[in-house]
């Protein structure tokens, strides 16, 4: 082959490609922009640091023939995979492209996805998926439904190795759902973006229920009701961009730890501000938030799960430039219980950090759990002990601070030291007790309260003995449950110093195939 018919071939390539890049027709392009949505080329050049795109598969075709594709054999198949550079770490993606046979997975499609996954692993690669999707392919039949099995075996062979991240961009529907249900974290932008396994006219063929396809399983439904969707974002824009944030507090893979940057706050900082914040009575509401937020660095927080079970706030920070894994109760909401969701949203961020060796630091004032039948009939043992295995199971530095009450099961489940938290500390506005000391009074001394002449007089007085004798600051240190109570206005310097001595923390795992959670 002479020279000239090389660049003959090679720009017939550059033509071929372009095309593909370049997508569909402009009138596709207009309809995606028309339901507003950005192509599957503009996001990725949102995600991703300017010029580091490298596609693959970019010309691959469908095979099918029959039922209308014979004809209709695009290059990409409709999904854009390959990898990048995010702040300059390495990061792999496929990305749906809905101007090509709506987003729909065929058997392509599914593999050049089998293909970015297993590229992923192999490199130990956080994995970007970019959602906007029909489903499966219904023209090429089982061979689609063959694919999406091949997507989740491979969610799980990278769970807890490598972060998977799903964005949803545009419809979610079926079997599908179940890929983002795998992964560590699901993004979700409001009004494009949907998910559910059965869509309205199913629902209302069924049920004779009549529901929109937001009202079914949009955005906010997710983030705020079924706890589907951790974040929420009202723009694409926003949500790739906190997409690349969280990709900066995670490890590339779970043998590495989370990137640590240069701190611009003081190590030593005092935390004058925390005894305004929060009141000595322990039946005042403050919001625990304020609290994180005036001792991490910078006070900033990456809050997962920011509008589900509010009664308990799950963030990623840093405290003195490393990252870590916050879990606190939340006394403005809920006065802080654990109850079903806020266990399992806890569970699930533990199980999270522990996989990718993010020190957990767990704050706690807690009333207990909530009582009622519908937490009782909705499982509210099994679902607190999701959060109890999670904790145990934790091999991460784990250090507690119990800032005000700590009653009862809920004080063991908030990683107390009888669960295996490395150190715990208190300020002196603890009490730690089986319950609060009105209860416990009402409980040890019924009959004698029942016999006084004055029964008001007579529980205020044991309910005073019963604060002092086993609830004041200092009991649960004297035996050892608590390692020192500290100075409110230190709790930043003591956790950065006591998180630096357990930097090296090392916790051999049990010789077993795997634990049995009560999932």
């Amino acid at each position: 082959m002479s020279a000239t018919d090389l660049r003959v071939r090679a720009a017939e390539l550059r033509a071929v490609k372009e095309d593909a890049e370049f997508g569909p027709s402009l009138a596709a392009t207009e309809a995606q922009h028309q339901r507003g949505k950005l192509t599957v080329r503009e996001r990725l050049e949102l995600l991703f640091d300017p010029g580091t795109f490298r596609e693959i598969e970019q010309l691959r075709r469908h095979r099918a023939t029959g039922f209308g594709l014979e004809d209709r054999r695009p290059p990409t198949d409709g999904v854009v995979t390959g990898w990048g550079k995010v702040a300059g770490r390495t990061v792999f993606t496929y990305a749906h492209d809905f101007r090509i046979f709506g987003g729909s997975l065929g058997e392509a499609h599914a593999e050049k996805i089998h293909k970015v996954m297993d590229l992923a692993l192999a490199a130990g690669a956080p994995l970007v998926s970019l959602s906007d999707g029909a489903g499966a392919r219904i023209q090429e039949g089982v061979t689609a439904l063959a694919g999406y099995g091949g997507i989740f075996r491979r969610n799980v062979a990278a769970s807890g190795v490598i972060p998977q991240i799903s964005v949803m961009l545009g419809p979610c529907a079926g079997g599908a759902t179940y890929s983002p249900a795998l992964t560590d974290f699901v993004f979700m932008v409001r009004d494009i973006a949907q998910m559910y396994i059965t869509g309205p006219d199913v629902v209302q063929a069924v049920t004779g229920e009549q529901i929109t396809h937001n009202g079914l399983g949009g955005a906010e439904v997710h983030s705020s009701v079924s706890g589907a969707s951790a974040f929420l974002y009202d723009t694409e824009e926003d949500c790739l961009a906190e997409v690349r944030h969280l990709i900066s507090l995670l490890p590339a893979n779970n043998r590495e730890l989370p990137p640590r940057v240069s701190p611009g706050d003081s190590v030593d900082r005092v935390n004058e501000r925390l005894l305004e914040l929060v009141p000595a009575d322990p039946n005042r509401s403050y919001d625990m938030r304020a609290v994180i937020e005036e001792i991490v660095d910078d006070g900033d927080l990456f809050e997962v799960h920011a509008t589900w079970a509010t009664n308990i706030i799950c963030a990623l920070t840093r405290l003195d430039g490393h990252v870590v894994g916050v879990v606190a109760n939340q006394p403005a909401s809920l006065a802080g219980v654990l109850d079903i969701h806020a266990s399992e949203k806890a569970a699930r961020f533990v199980q999270t950090c522990d996989a990718f060796n993010i020190p957990l630091v767990t704050l706690v004032d807690v009333p207990g759990f909530l009582p009622g039948g519908d937490q009782e009939h909705g499982g509210i043992i099994r679902h607190g002990a999701k959060l109890l295995y999670s904790y145990c199971a934790a091999t991460v530095p784990r250090v507690q601070v119990i800032l005000r009450k700590a009653y009862g099961g809920a004080y063991i489940v908030m990683d107390s030291r009888s669960i295996g938290a490395d150190l715990s500390y208190a300020w002196p506005t603890n009490e730690i007790a089986v319950m609060g000391a009105e209860g416990a009074a009402n409980v040890v001394f019924r009959r004698e309260i029942a016999a006084s002449d004055d029964p008001e007089a007579a529980r205020a007085q044991r309910v005073k003995q019963y604060r002092q004798e086993l609830m004041h600051p200092y009991y649960a240190a004297e035996r050892g449950l608590v390692d020192d109570v500290i100075d409110p206005a230190r709790t930043r310097a003591v956790l950065i110093d006591a998180l630096e001595v357990l930097r090296a923390k090392h916790a051999p795992l049990p010789e077993r195939k795997h634990g049995n959670p009560p999932f």
